[in-house]
């Protein structure tokens, strides 16, 4: 299984929305994604190591493939549309992460 990490750090300036990020964003790219996207997954951050520390990231999204190929041929063609959205819920430039889950 293959695993797409989409963070969004934490900053002074930096803004989120995620009623928006996990009310249309999140539900427009499972649909252009279609059947190769097998589940996801929305944290939001709430603190770092202790309760008063910032968590350091605002929000994680998680997408989930059976392979590599899946994730690449479902994302290529719709790239610029869900890229385009981003603004749309933060200012703030996502860190992504493709990782293969072992366990």
């Amino acid at each position: 299984m293959i695993k797409i990490t989409i963070m969004y750090p934490t900053g002074d300036s930096s803004s989120f929305d995620m009623d928006y990020y996990s009310q249309k964003h999140m539900p427009m790219v499972a649909r252009l994604l279609g059947d190769s996207l097998k589940f996801l997954e929305i944290d939001k951050g709430l603190s770092g190591r202790t309760p008063d520390e910032p968590s350091p990231y605002m929000a994680i999204g998680y997408l989930y493939f059976d392979q590599l190929s899946a994730y690449q041929n479902s994302f290529g063609p719709h790239s610029k549309t869900i890229l385009n959205d981003i603004p749309n819920y933060t200012d703030v430039q996502p860190i992504l992460q493709i990782s293969e889950v072992l366990e």
